[in-house]
């Protein structure tokens, strides 16, 4: 790559989940003598925004966006006082959407169509436009990035897990030059999907330094350990992290007289719901939702044993931060997680049911021995992948 690349990412915001994390990482990987670098959120918010790198230009975010976070009535309000019609219009239009398909992914590939009018286009030079994420940041780099030598966009999860409608990413996968994912798995799955450009998709692997998660892990934790059994998960309270298996085993755990406490850091949609479950299961001192957390580091190092009970994901980053951890595992059998653990030598993998999660940590809860094998198997393997951001500077140039 010769001369200073100007790059651009875009992405929805920077709330606490794997894909905002990738990117923070990939950021404080960039080599700035090389890059200059712009970032378009299309909402200021999230546990991440103090961790943008000064070097990154934060552009300013949308204004009009958020019309499509609010209610319709102030929306309609605001749109109409700005002498907006249009967008007034498409509003409506986008909560008819909202009450017509309950699907989480196929509503926002079919509500770009209206939230889109309220997203000027970026009339900035670029060498690369990089949309950080599967839908909107994608689309926006097709749609309204008008000057970039190269586009690229990045999935981060099982497509196909993802229910998403294939002929409406079509299009814009046609004008993306790299279709980045982030697992030989999902890369397999894209090829199978869209054939048609199995040329320029192309894996990366989420940037992780085990230095920078050991030296967070080390702040003060906020669990006081005592004699009982500590658990940990991380995960977005969604139904993809399939949670409610997480309270249904240790429902079982409890009944059968294990003296455990269970902390899931997160937040989300299904806080509500599995709430309601924790109390009607009498739990509500044993597992704890503890919201969102920026350092989740001295959780992990504090537990006993890491349980992740996904119904799927495209790379599972919290495993690999366990294992950087060196903490026994106890995950559920979606398909990428046989390219992070091998069963019964660094981590159990078990069903995605809440028995055999249950199984899986009495297994380890009993069994002492097994237990610091893991921890010693986990301790020989390599597991930093900063050079990764390399594949960046290939596809750029």
């Amino acid at each position: 790559m010769s001369g200073k690349k100007k790059l651009l990412f875009v992405m929805n915001s920077l709330v606490c989940g794997g894909a905002e994390k990738s990117l923070i990482s990939l950021l404080q990987s960039i080599d700035y003598s090389r890059c200059d670098v712009d970032l378009l959120l299309f909402k200021h918010e999230g546990l991440f925004m103090n961790k943008i790198p000064d070097q990154v230009r934060l552009l300013d975010a949308p204004p009009r966006y958020k019309y499509f976070d609010m209610s319709i009535k102030k929306a309609l309000k605001n749109c109409l006082a700005e002498g907006k019609p249009g967008l007034a219009y498409a509003r409506i239009r986008a909560g008819f959407l909202f009450k017509k398909e309950s699907h989480p992914a196929r509503r926002e590939q079919l509500l770009w169509k209206y939230s889109s009018k309220s997203l000027p286009q970026l009339s900035a030079e670029y060498d690369a436009a990089i949309g950080y994420m599967e839908n909107s940041p994608i689309r926006y780099v097709v749609d309204k990035v008008v000057k970039a030598r190269k586009k690229i966009g990045f999935i981060h999860n099982d497509y196909d897990k993802l229910g998403m409608n294939p002929d409406l990413d079509d299009k814009y996968f046609s004008q993306l030059d790299c279709i980045a994912t982030v697992s030989e798995e999902c890369v397999q799955i894209l090829k199978d999907r869209f054939p048609a450009y199995k040329e320029k998709i192309a894996l990366m692997h989420n940037i992780v330094s085990p230095s920078a998660i050991t030296k967070m892990s080390s702040d003060e934790s906020p669990i006081q350990k005592q004699e009982q059994t500590t658990i940990v998960s991380v995960g977005r309270l969604n139904y993809q992290k399939g949670f409610n298996m997480a309270v249904e085993a240790c429902d079982l755990l409890v009944r059968e007289g294990y003296d455990i406490r269970w902390y899931i850091i997160g937040e989300g949609e299904e806080r509500g719901s599995l709430e309601r479950l924790i109390q009607e299961k009498g739990l509500q001192d044993i597992l704890i939702l503890t919201g969102l957390r920026e350092n989740p580091y001295p959780y992990i190092k504090q537990c006993d044993i890491y349980v992740q009970t996904s119904l799927f994901e495209g790379r599972c980053l919290t495993i690999t931060e366990a294992k950087i951890l060196h903490k026994p595992i106890v995950s559920t059998d979606f398909e990428v997680i046989f390219d992070q653990l091998t069963d019964g030598y660094n981590g159990l993998i078990v069903g995605r049911d809440a028995h055999s999660i249950y199984s899986g940590v009495k297994k380890l809860i009993d069994d002492q021995e097994l237990r610091e094998r893991f921890i010693g198997n986990l301790g020989h393997e390599e597991m930093g992948t900063e050079d990764e951001v390399h594949k960046l500077y290939q596809w750029i140039s």
